[in-house]
């Protein structure tokens, strides 16, 4: 990251008054969203303070009488007070060692003092935190130390420390907190191929991938939180299949497709029945009105594991779900392309000018018959990797113009429970099971497999087979005491490894107590220990013959840039 082609006229502190005409917007909203909305908006006012509006701002008193809010008065508004308390204090905010660094704190303290200017009819909502250690640290190692290093920094830039990577380089500074346009280590990554500056450098074969990039602009964005005691080191590059064009700007254009296709129906919550083109295969989607529920299993249930608790309100935005399963009739032509592909899913053999369908990652051939004799016809598809089932979501959103995506665990158990508070939703007992389950006593009896879909009774919303017959992959990383903790902002739980991912109900190999609708599979490496490829395939879990998934169609269009993030949510790093 050496050349600029426009100056860089901010310091570190981006803080005058003259170099930022709008505070509000490119300094206070961003640590706003990321840090506090979550916990602060209009269905979830945690300990009676609001931070999406400035009016709820302002008529915010907290349970300790002390005004949110207060313009031109740091000292009296919480927002601001809290931030600076010791990490031990009761009231100091954010909880839990998430604490806002020195930068964010001022940047607070000079937008109250200046009377808290915020655009009129401007909503905050959450948006993801980007956590240095977690997310920005494997980028700058794997990707920018290599060449920017003590005794070897190429354009005098050292990123090996927080001091050196904001401070040093010729063209200094190289990261400026709240700005991204002026800030290198974004602004040279987000350059076309083939702009000579674009860093690193295509002619290394290591430009940044659009997830890396976008995790650097929240970053900035967010005042480029880089902790005193981390320290970097050069750590090895992944090695991955071909190039893709299975991009953000394929993303865009399924966007843009979505949001026509939205416009041209209207609004509407009805069930639908609606058809892939490319294979004329239909499938049934049945709207979930949103609400609040709890979630988890109580203390009575016997049969809980600790992951299952403690219970939590959870609010749920409406949504359309899946009436079944995906099947083979739906899944079949995603996964056998007939065409060869490398590892990532990318056509070894790309078009010139690719269509969007020919962008979009998909399997490899797979080496067996993949419902392993249990048949096709009206059956779930099965033992696809949690990655395959989201690329399924994204081609088959293409195809349709509806964004479709896997259910969270949240909206999983919501629609699973269907209003009811019981072990399953018929009850808690379990001696009405079969009809309503395909599981281990009429399943192996009868098939010696899974069962045809939507064969037994639905629950209350008309959802079939939703504690048996294939346990249904959702969105979250396993996380054992995910319940212990806040929702993230982005809906579900993120992470930067394969395993353990969340696959939600009982198979048709199941026990009754292991279908109950509280119940959490955290998949293991040893479901794909068939596969003889090193390193294994992205898109299988060989073992996963009880393993499939449902679909869900939330009633609001995200943006293009979440639509990427969901999309991609479950792509191993190893294989990125």
């Amino acid at each position: 990251m050496l050349r600029l082609s426009i100056p860089l006229l901010l310091a570190t502190s981006a803080l005058a008054a003259d170099e930022t005409p709008d505070l509000f917007t490119t300094a206070v909203r961003p640590i706003l969203e990321s840090t506090c909305v979550s916990c602060h908006n209009e269905d979830k006012d945690k300990g009676d303070i609001r931070l999406d509006t400035r009016e709820a701002a302002l008529a915010s008193i907290s349970e300790n009488d002390m005004a949110c809010l207060v313009p031109e008065d740091p000292a009296e508004s919480g927002l601001y007070y809290t931030s600076t308390l010791p990490e031990d204090d009761d009231l100091a905010m954010p909880p839990k060692g998430d604490r806002l660094t020195k930068d964010q704190t001022e940047v607070l303290k000079k937008w109250i003092d200046e009377g808290a200017a915020w655009p009129e009819g401007v909503t905050l909502k959450p948006v993801r935190r980007i956590n240095f250690a977690e997310h920005v640290q494997p980028i700058l190692e794997t990707q920018c130390i290599s060449c920017h290093k003590t005794g070897h920094p190429l354009g005098g830039w050292d990123t090996t420390t927080r001091e050196l990577a904001f401070s040093s380089g010729d063209n200094a500074p190289n990261i400026v907190p709240f700005s991204t346009e002026d800030s290198a280590v974004y602004f040279l990554c987000a350059l076309e191929e083939d702009d000579e500056e674009l860093m690193p450098p295509v002619t290394s074969g290591s430009p940044l991938k659009n997830k890396e990039i976008l995790i650097l602009k929240d970053w900035i964005a967010q005042g480029a939180n880089w902790p005193e005691n981390i320290t970097l080191t050069q750590r090895a590059k992944s090695e991955g299949g071909g190039d893709t064009p299975d991009n953000l700007e394929i993303v865009k254009k399924i966007h843009a497709k979505i949001v026509a296709t939205q416009k041209a129906e209207g609004a509407t919550n009805d069930p639908y029945t609606a058809t892939i083109p490319i294979s004329e295969a239909t499938f049934d989607m049945v709207p979930i009105i949103g609400g609040t529920y709890v979630m988890g299993a109580p203390d009575s249930d016997t049969d809980a594991d600790e992951d299952e608790s403690p219970q939590r309100e959870v609010s749920i935005s409406p949504f359309w779900m899946g009436k079944t399963e995906v099947t083979w009739a739906e899944y079949s032509p995603f996964q056998v392309t007939k065409i060869d592909r490398y590892k990532n899913g990318s056509p070894k053999l790309m078009p010139e000018n690719p269509t969007v369908f020919d962008a979009i990652s998909q399997p490899t051939t797979p080496y067996v018959e993949m419902s392993f004799g249990m048949g096709i016809d009206g059956f779930p598809a099965i033992a696809m990797s949690q990655h395959a089932a989201l690329k399924y979501c994204q081609w088959l959103s293409a195809q349709t113009g509806h964004f479709y995506r896997l259910p969270t665990e949240a909206e999983w158990e919501y629609a699973a429970r269907a209003g009811t508070t019981t072990k399953f939703y018929f009850g808690d007992s379990a001696d009405e099971i079969g009809d309503y389950e395909w599981y281990y006593e009429n399943a192996e009896a009868s098939i010696e497999g899974y069962g045809q879909v939507g064969k037994k009774k639905a629950n209350p919303w008309g959802l079939h087979d939703m504690l048996g017959n294939v346990k249904e992959w959702v969105i979250d990383s396993y996380e054992k005491d995910a319940y212990s903790k806040p929702i993230p902002d982005i809906g579900f739980v993120e992470s930067t490894s394969r395993y353990p991912r969340v696959a939600r109900g009982g198979g048709w190999r199941s026990d009754p107590e292991d279908m109950r609708v509280t119940v959490r599979n955290d998949s293991k490496l040893i479901w794909n220990k068939r596969d003889p490829q090193l390193p294994k395939s992205i898109w299988y879990e060989t073992e996963g013959l009880q393993l499939g998934f449902r679909i869900i169609r939330p009633m609001d269009v995200p943006s293009a840039e979440d639509m990427f993030r969901i999309w991609n949510a479950a792509l191993p790093p190893e294989e990125e």
